[in-house]
């Protein structure tokens, strides 16, 4: 198999990126949700996210949930081959069961099927999942980071599904004639010579590989201080954000960010470096609002919090 396009050359998408860095980080940030124009290159930098965990010795699968998945395909289901060849009932593991304690990954998950979108919520919200079908009860742990990308003008998320996304982004296409050339360049290089292309960015993957490892070391003493903690009280409040799970998810996001940069404790820029991702699919929306227009009213709004 050739190498995987590395992480580290995936050109723009910073804010996709990093979110998927945070969670990386700290997986109880559950998930990040990248919604945006087709051909941004999503799967590519999820898919980018296996190799840099090798690099870094963490046992994290990256599993792709295809949008026509069968629902044995995800949950599980009876093994035939030992229930015809032994006559047995025994449990074939599915999607769900790959990705524990990694990564699940649902491109157009907004056309995801209604059942498996009432699945992915039981199993966020539990942690395990549970299997009563076939002459078969069975339950195994699935806790993952869930990942989703699509594109929101192909239909609506359910807001339910919305929720259970600890981070939020855009990924929309680059502007900058400099930028697009770039990635042409380098998704030729790739295709040209994939060994070649993952040795030129081996070094670069190599030290965000061992940052994102010392991170995840250094997370259990990153301090988040009292005053800390009311600003981000503040900010959901200020923000108009429903239930407590705003201000949770800041306060790891930021202490995941605060990490990654070797700071000892939690400050107001990592909130504000945040808050964005964090709030905007929490906060209220009016009918015609894009989402620049959500963007600069949590700036504004964080701005004069702190």
């Amino acid at each position: 198999m050739k190498p995987a396009f590395p992480f580290t050359a995936i050109c723009g998408q910073d804010e996709f990126r990093q979110a998927l860095l945070w969670c990386a980080v700290d997986r109880r940030i559950a998930g990040v949700l990248a919604l945006g124009d087709r051909g941004t290159g999503k799967t590519t930098t999820v898919r980018a996210l296996a190799d840099l965990f090798s690099l870094a010795g963490l046992e994290c699968p990256v599993v792709t949930l295809p949008l026509g998945a069968t629902e044995d395909r995800v949950i599980g289901s009876l093994d035939l081959e030992a229930a015809l060849v032994a006559g047995e009932r025994r449990f074939h593991p599915g999607l769900l069961a790959e990705a524990d304690q990694g990564v699940l990954y649902v491109d157009e998950i907004n056309l995801l099927d209604d059942f498996l979108v009432d699945v992915l919520l039981d199993v966020a919200a539990s942690g395990v999942n549970l299997v009563e079908r076939d002459g078969i009860s069975h339950s195994h742990p699935a806790r993952f980071v869930l990942v989703g990308s699509g594109n929101p003008e192909e239909g609506e998320l359910r807001p339910q599904l919305e929720d259970r996304f600890g981070l939020a982004v855009h990924v929309t296409t680059l502007t900058d004639p400099h930028l697009r050339a770039e990635v042409i360049d380098r998704r030729l290089a790739y295709e040209d010579d994939p060994y070649a292309f993952a040795d030129r960015w081996a070094e670069e993957q190599t030290a965000l590989a061992e940052t994102l490892r010392a991170a995840r070391n250094r997370l259990p003493g990153v301090v988040v201080d009292e005053a800390v903690m009311r600003t981000v009280v503040r900010i959901c409040v200020a923000a108009g954000a429903i239930g407590h799970r705003g201000e949770l998810v800041l306060t790891m996001a930021a202490r995941a960010a605060a990490a990654l940069e070797g700071a000892p404790r939690v400050t107001t820029e990592h909130l504000q470096q945040c808050a964005g991702p964090v709030l905007r699919h929490r906060v209220p929306r009016e009918a015609f609002d894009a989402p620049h227009t959500i963007d600069r009213r949590i700036t504004e709004l964080v701005g004069k919090v702190l």
